[in-house]
């Protein structure tokens, strides 16, 4: 164990190739295990500073209860989903007597196992979590499990870790999406989409995919990027506007990626929707902001938190098994606008 890893029960068991239940239980100072047993135990836990989460536990086993925080990471502030999901999660929090205590890992690995570890110290109940872009490691995560602490990941879900999760229907969003642009005349469709690690961006991408199946159009793997915001957007599209094989639709994993086609489209010249057209995911102010607005798969952010805040007090007071995984999908919506015909 290293200063910033706390120890958890499964490290403890581990050590003396037991249980955690029997851990559990020797913490506890149950009679089911051996005086000799519980001693060796709590005192391994004092020497090595063990901390169960107190919060947690009290919350499902007492009903005098303590301070009732939710800690909830979301990987950037500024993005409108994410800020719409803070907004489901907060007032849904607050209609229940929970307040929240909300950090930003902007993107980064490292920041969110420092943020998991501040509240874990903290001691709050539970965390709601979408992790970050290059999160490829679930230590973090399998720790909180460990001591006891209950997640729930929205959107972006941690497939290393069996928890509960609330995520939109990506792939119907996406299948949806492409349908109409296929519907509505396109027949060469360009893709944006987020790093295939991610398991939104694979829903999103198989979504695109089979609607050209379906519709009897060739999957072709030149119209396909790794692109997820505007900057890159305008970088990359005039490479695609300008080859031999001419997108007339574009699929677009955001809508500020979306946005940053439309742009580079009508600076180049091309009518949009007459030449090209359009669609985004998210449905942000953004998306009615641009000339001509946005065609885009709405979200529903508002509605993710509040599911992920039902499901983690559930958690926390007993009513959901904090063993069982709650899977809960939101579906998502096409808003049809100018940038599609």
């Amino acid at each position: 164990m290293t200063e910033k890893t706390p120890l958890t029960m499964k490290d403890i068991a581990r050590e003396f190739g037991i249980s955690v239940a029997t851990v559990s239980r020797a913490l506890k100072d149950s009679p089911r295990i051996s005086a000799e047993r519980r001693a060796a135990i709590q005192q391994y836990a004092r020497e090595h500073n063990f901390t169960p989460n107190v919060i947690a536990e009290s919350l499902r086993f007492s009903k005098i209860q303590p301070m009732k925080v939710i800690g909830v990471i979301i990987p950037e502030f500024t993005h409108f989903y994410f800020s719409s999901v803070l907004a489901g999660i907060e007032e849904e929090a607050s209609s229940r007597g929970y307040r929240i205590m909300v950090a930003q890992s902007d993107e980064k690995y490292e920041r969110e196992v420092r943020i998991c570890q501040s509240f874990y110290e903290n001691k709050v109940c539970g965390i709601i979590v979408s992790q970050a872009k290059d999160t490829q490691k679930y230590d973090h995560f399998l720790r909180l499990q460990d001591a006891g602490v209950p997640l729930v990941f929205y959107d972006r879900i941690c497939t290393g870790v069996n928890a509960s999760r609330v995520v939109v229907d990506d792939y119907m969003g996406a299948f949806n999406a492409v349908s109409h642009l296929i519907e509505t005349g396109c027949k060469r469709i360009a893709f944006y989409g987020s790093a295939p690690t991610m398991e939104i961006s694979k829903n999103r991408f198989n979504g695109y995919k089979d609607a050209l199946l379906k519709h009897g159009l060739p999957y072709d793997e030149r119209m396909t990027r790794i692109c997820d915001n505007r900057t890159d957007a305008e970088a990359i599209t005039p490479e695609l506007l300008q080859g031999d094989t001419l997108p007339d639709g574009f699929f677009a994993v955001n809508d500020d990626t979306a946005i940053g086609i439309l742009y580079t489209a009508k600076r180049m010249g091309f009518k949009v929707p007459q030449d090209i057209s359009i669609c985004g995911f998210t449905n942000g102010q953004r998306a009615v902001a641009c000339d001509p607005m946005l065609t885009t798969v709405e979200q529903r952010g508002m509605k993710v938190g509040e599911e992920a805040v039902d499901i983690l007090i559930g958690h926390v007071e007993g009513t959901i098994p904090l063993d069982k995984a709650e899977r809960r999908i939101v579906r998502t919506r096409l808003i049809i606008r100018g940038t599609t015909k």
